[in-house]
């Protein structure tokens, strides 16, 4: 029937439009960390929140929301090639049977789905990251298509959009892995220790437990947070790897290990390969509620239910 045909497509529109109002809500604190991890001149000396309040002083409230239109022009592509690359994985996985678990298999292939997406998406990375990078009154950057056109032109055609591409996969790993172990142990720990506090009956199978909903989105927090922190250093290498040519030291950060051992040397752990972290945590709250929630809503009004 025609209402199955666009039923994929309307749930990628669902989760694209769910995945724009995330990232919009999150979009200042996006700014805010870009700011921090490269070590702006104009913001070098300040902190998190400081940072947060001296944006719109500077350049006015919409200074805020600077990168985000390259920002929500990836997510659509990049659900859909998510989407689409997982069910073709999972085909493939499933087609050799590795002889391993259906937890593996929907791990690796998620895992392979996600580095496709970005691989596919990551010019518009570059650029969003780029334009977030520019304090008013500098602009080297007019907007999305003058970037690209800038990049192509003095950084080495095609390949000048992918500088960083290496630590990006790299930090994929972990958190893929990661947050499976993370999640696995927090669970069985939890149904171990205070079964009826936090499990309920699984609806297939009476006799399974499974964690109660909040209590499962509490744990994915958790993993997820953990798998953040351990490859947060590679995102702080990626963003510089990203502003190449803006950056003034950016000869000396051409490949991942010089660029991680350069930050290391200049500004050590804390205030350099962790510098901005807690951004991250305070991000995954709005971001992971404004999408549960925009998600629902959307199916409602798309009939997807």
């Amino acid at each position: 029937s025609a209402s199955r045909d666009f039923y994929w497509l309307r749930s990628f529109v669902a989760g694209g439009v769910a995945g724009c109002c995330a990232k919009t809500t999150t979009a200042p604190l996006d700014r805010v960390k870009i700011l921090l991890q490269a070590h702006n001149h104009h913001y070098k000396h300040l902190g998190v929140f400081s940072t947060l309040c001296a944006v719109p002083k500077k350049e006015g409230y919409l200074g805020l929301y600077k990168g985000n239109g390259a920002m929500m022009i990836r997510i659509f592509p990049y659900g859909a090639i998510q989407f689409m690359a997982f069910d073709q994985y999972k085909k493939v996985v499933i087609k050799k049977q590795l002889g391993i678990s259906g937890h593996v298999h929907r791990l690796m292939a998620g895992s392979m789905a996600g580095i496709t997406a970005v691989i596919c998406t990551y010019p518009l990375d570059m650029v969003r990251v780029r334009l977030a990078f520019q304090v008013k009154g500098e602009h080297k950057y007019m907007g999305i298509i003058h970037a690209f056109k800038m990049i192509y032109t003095k950084e080495g055609g095609f390949s000048g959009f992918y500088r960083g591409l290496m630590p990006t996969v790299v930090g994929m790993a972990p958190y893929a892995g990661f947050s499976f172990f993370t999640f696995g142990t927090l669970k069985s720990i939890g149904l171990a220790q205070a079964p009826n506090l936090l499990g309920r009956p699984s609806l297939d199978n009476p006799d399974v437990l499974v964690l109660k909903t909040h209590v499962n989105l509490l744990c994915g927090g958790i993993a997820g947070a953990i798998a953040q922190t351990i490859s947060y250093p590679l995102d702080v290498t990626r963003r510089r790897m990203q502003l190449g040519a803006v950056l003034p030291d950016s000869e000396k950060c051409l490949t991942m290990v010089q660029t991680l051992k350069y930050v290391y040397q200049q500004h050590g752990i804390r205030r350099g390969l962790y510098r901005g972290l807690s951004l991250n945590y305070i991000r995954c709250i709005p971001s992971q509620a404004v999408a549960f929630t925009t998600y629902e809503l959307m199916k409602q009004f798309l009939h997807l239910n």
